[in-house]
C-alpha cells in the first residue's frame, strides 16, 4: 500500500502562484510514476500532469501546458505541481496519485484524499 497525502492547496487570486506537495509512504516512492488530476464541481476528474519514475519525462494537460511544472524529489518522497498564472477556471480539488504501471493519465493505483485550490477573479 502507498498512502498519499497533498498539501499547499488555498485561496489566491487570478494571475497568482501555489505550489501543491504530495508526500507518500508505505512503498519505494522511486517505484512509481506519478501523476496529478483535479475535478471541478459538477465536472468529471480530469488528468493535469505526470512524471516519470526518474523526473526526467513529463507530460501536461494543454489546459496547464505553460503555466504548471510537476517535479519530484525520491529522496523526499514527494511530488510537487507548481502553479503559476492561476485563473478561475483552475479552481478543483486537486488530487495526487501513484502507479507502478501508470501512462500519463491511465493506470494508477493509489490516490491522495484530494487539496482544495480556489482561484478567485
Amino acid at each position: 500500500q502507498v498512502q498519499l497525502v497533498e498539501s499547499g492547496g488555498g485561496l489566491v487570486q487570478a494571475g497568482g502562484s501555489l505550489k501543491l506537495s504530495c508526500t507518500a509512504s508505505g512503498r519505494t516512492f522511486s517505484n512509481y510514476v506519478m501523476g496529478w488530476f483535479r475535478q471541478a464541481p459538477g465536472k468529471e476528474r480530469e488528468f493535469v500532469a505526470y512524471i516519470a519514475r526518474s523526473g526526467v519525462g513529463t507530460y501536461y494537460a494543454d489546459s496547464v501546458k505553460g503555466r504548471f511544472t510537476i517535479s519530484r524529489d525520491n529522496a523526499k518522497n514527494t511530488v510537487y505541481l507548481q502553479m503559476n498564472s492561476l485563473k478561475p477556471e483552475d479552481t478543483a480539488v486537486y488530487y495526487c496519485a501513484a502507479g507502478v504501471r501508470a501512462t500519463m493519465g491511465n493506470g494508477y493505483d493509489y490516490w491522495g484524499q484530494g487539496i482544495q485550490v480556489t482561484v478567485s477573479a
